[in-house]
């Protein structure tokens, strides 16, 4: 609750919610607070509501009268050098960067917010944002001697990656450990072509001298993968009606426990058309605005969408964090070099299209306060908000309903390890920051995240909230993302199969062949699912490549194990669909027969993008819908 709705309490709600608050009299006011009362900047009376606020929030005082309007930063910073008696940092200061001590992180003076600057008499001093800030244990004792001034945040976290943007950029690139990443595959990319070449002409050579040989191989492995699927595929559903949806209301927060501070990351790129349409659906969050750090991350190279956010006033808990070009110029690369200048204990995931529920952020701060420390990430339900906007839209739907609303929650319920959504992610920041946040040469960093996740001993919930996105709902854009996802699939794949011993004492058992039935399945169905379509026309009677292999009644069983299948498969996508905002897709349900066909050129593509461009990030294109609309109207 802001101070705007305590400002429209009845007195007896108003009285109720001040006990509560523990807030006593102005005495209770920090030296800050009683400095803007004394000076006439906020009134006594909005003192108050600003503590009552910030005795529910992991909050200090600044930043709730920042958050709701009260006093600008200028105000604030000058209210802090002038009762500190220091004075504020000059442009010509911060202009010049900050000076990084010998052996110092600067990603640790991002986080601890102070910078070394050096002024135009010669001087040394060290720029804080709080005078009051107490001895941070990355400040080393030569920088705690130092005299200080006084510089707002941001300014100060510039200045410092301003100085050590090479060190930055390549952290960004090489975060997360050599071993548990992809990004060695560069170093030998002609061995990569020619590896794959021979690979190719050898499976060209076997077809031609032993033709149907090879097609009963392929329709061998097809047939147990399909089957291994289908069993996967009905566990998880009956573990899902079995234990029910994931939760969608979570239990009240502990008494004396405060709510704490959320950053949530929306990596943007070349999304001009959505900017006003995203900021607008974030500032529909109800999470205290004095606990929320939106990070807007943003590319250097990416001009038209700078100008556009520049165009926007933005509230003070939101902020666009610059990402200094280099390569490869993938999301995760850009996620790894904004994770420094997240002020929050939790870390979340927006897509630039997003539409999250309102009350989500504290949804999932209330779950993190119940959940055992090893649940490390909060998955959320994503959704899509453009289903009636074409069949191909419709389809999306069906099939992102089915995955988050059933497959999903009954994979986690079953003790495997889950791929993650690539947003509606939410981590304890901690854990993140321990695991190397992401590969930043994957092009899938949420499903190979979600798997390291699990080697370290973490876990996923899948948490009841929902987000809505903009459905892909047209046929090439749709084969491009999708060729990604797959080409992410396949590396991710093989990054942890390196050792897969290793990942077998890691996983256990259990999860270790939940992964295997996992990836192996997904990617052989896409691959090879032409020669499972070479059994339908058996059911009417035509002939077949393996006639004189196989007698015909095992070729109909065949197409009669397929047609059942697909049956099975179209009451997942019903389930998927049978709540009460997608009920009118169960009739769609059917032609999903006729959806996944486009999931094989997907991966055909991936597989020539595996080969000769492995870290190459196909970017979806956002806002398709937003133009539907505007021609519409």
């Amino acid at each position: 609750m802001g101070i705007s709705e305590l400002r429209q309490l009845d007195t007896q709600s108003w009285h109720s919610v001040r006990r509560q608050g523990a807030v006593a009299q102005g005495d209770d006011l920090c030296d800050l607070g009683r400095y803007l009362v004394r000076t006439g900047a906020i009134s006594r009376s909005d003192a108050e509501l600003a503590l009552i606020v910030q005795a529910n929030c992991d909050a200090p005082l600044d930043r709730v009268l920042l958050a709701e309007g009260l006093v600008d930063a200028p105000d604030i910073q000058r209210a802090q050098a002038r009762r500190a008696n220091l004075r504020l940092a000059t442009s010509e200061e911060l202009a010049g960067g900050a000076e990084v001590p010998e052996g110092m992180d600067a990603r640790d003076m991002i986080k601890a917010n102070f910078a070394p600057l050096r002024g135009a008499d010669g001087q040394l001093r060290l720029a804080v944002d709080n005078p009051d800030t107490a001895a941070d244990p990355y400040l080393p004792a030569s920088l705690q001697a130092l005299p200080r001034i006084i510089a707002p945040r941001r300014d100060i976290q510039q200045a410092v990656a301003q100085s050590a943007r090479s060190r930055l950029t390549v952290d960004a690139q090489s975060r997360t450990l050599a071993e548990e990443s992809c990004r060695t595959w560069g170093s030998s990319p002609m061995r990569r072509i020619v590896v794959a070449l021979v690979v190719i002409a050898a499976c060209i050579a076997l077809t031609v001298l032993f033709p149907v040989t090879i097609f009963g191989i392929f329709v061998g492995w097809a047939t147990l993968t399909l089957i291994v699927s289908a069993v996967l595929k009905m566990a998880a559903v009956c573990a899902r009606v079995a234990l029910g949806p994931p939760e969608t209301v979570q239990p009240p927060m502990p008494v004396g426990s405060k709510l704490p501070k959320v950053s949530v990351l929306v990596p943007l790129f070349r999304e001009t058309e959505i900017a006003h349409a995203l900021i607008t659906r974030l500032t529909r969050l109800t999470y205290p605005k004095c606990l929320l750090d939106v990070i807007l991350v943003l590319e250097e190279k990416d001009d038209t969408t700078r100008q556009t956010l520049a165009q926007i006033d933005l509230p003070p808990w939101m902020r666009a964090v610059i990402v200094p070009d280099g390569q490869p110029r993938t999301k995760p690369r850009a996620m790894n070099y904004a994770l420094d200048f997240c002020e929050g204990d939790i870390v979340g995931i927006f897509d630039a299209e997003d539409a999250p529920d309102p009350d989500q952020i504290t949804q999932i701060a209330r779950r993190f306060q119940f959940a055992p420390p090893d649940v490390a990430c909060l998955q959320g339900i994503l959704d899509y908000y453009n289903p009636r906007q074409n069949w191909l839209a419709r389809c999306f739907t069906i099939e992102y309903a089915t995955w988050f609303r059933v497959m999903l929650p009954g994979l986690a319920r079953l003790g495997f390890a889950i791929p993650l959504g690539g947003t509606t992610l939410y981590f304890r920041r901690d854990v993140l920051e321990s695991l190397g946040g992401w590969d930043a040469h994957n092009v899938t960093e949420d499903a190979d995240l979600g798997f390291r996740m699990a080697r370290h001993g973490y876990r996923t919930e899948v948490i009841g909230t929902v987000t809505g996105e903009e459905a892909n709902c047209r046929a090439w854009p749709w084969v491009k993302q999708r060729s990604r996802w797959l080409k992410g699939y396949m590396t991710t794949y093989l990054v942890h199969m390196r050792r897969p011993i290793r990942l077998y004492r890691q996983l256990g058992a259990w999860r270790f062949c939940g992964f295997q039935a996992h990836f192996v399945t997904a990617l052989s169905q896409f691959l090879l699912a032409p020669f499972l379509w070479s059994f339908w026309p058996v059911l009417l009677g035509l002939p077949h490549p393996l006639d004189g292999v196989l007698p015909r009644t095992d070729l109909l069983r065949f197409g009669q194990l397929f047609l059942t299948i697909e049956v099975l498969n179209i009451g997942f996508y019903m389930l998927g669909v049978s709540g009460r905002q997608h009920r009118h897709l169960l009739l769609w349900t059917p032609t999903m027969h006729l959806y996944t066909p486009l999931g094989t050129i997907a991966a055909i593509k991936a597989i020539y993008e595996m080969i000769v461009a492995p870290f190459y990030w196909d970017k979806t294109t956002h806002g398709l819908s937003l133009s539907a609309q505007t021609k519409e109207g």
